[in-house]
């Protein structure tokens, strides 16, 4: 499949089989399919996950600030010809850090770059950005099988 980009949810679901309410990409801005990705989440007040973390002070959790990371790296493997219609699943996430908060109403953006893409494992590092402050990185690790 050709896929043009930037693009937006629509293009992201023909990538990715998530759906909400677990799909973390909101739109793609930049692909280089097998080699890197700009991408962004449009983080919904209305999630209900707010009313638990925290009623008073609501916060994105970390763990899917990296989910969210993951999603938007596996669009950048899935679009290449030869891992599409692959599942990705995580091995491994390294050097985690998380340094600024999510809040609802924020817009995150998702950057990967592929660091190592064989046929069943891909490796990535990511970064996600409120504005020009870094919310969190990583290097993740992913296992493609075919679905």
């Amino acid at each position: 499949m050709d896929f043009t980009f930037p693009c937006d949810q629509e293009v992201v679901k023909q990538l990715l089989p998530h759906r909400d309410p677990f799909l973390w990409v909101t739109r793609i801005l930049e692909c280089e399919p097998g080699v890197s990705i700009v991408a962004e989440l449009d983080v919904d007040p209305d999630l209900p996950l707010f009313k638990g973390h925290f009623p008073d002070y609501p916060v994105f959790p970390g763990v899917l600030i990296m989910e969210a990371l993951a999603q938007a790296a596996s669009c950048c493997l899935l679009a290449q010809d030869d891992k599409a219609g692959s599942l990705g699943f995580f091995a491994g996430i390294d050097k985690a850090k998380f340094r600024e908060q999510v809040r609802p109403g924020d817009t995150i953006r998702l950057e990967a770059t592929i660091t190592r893409n064989s046929s069943r494992m891909c490796v990535a590092d990511v970064v996600a950005y409120k504005g020009d402050k870094v919310c969190a990185q990583a290097t993740q690790k992913y296992v493609m099988a075919r679905a």
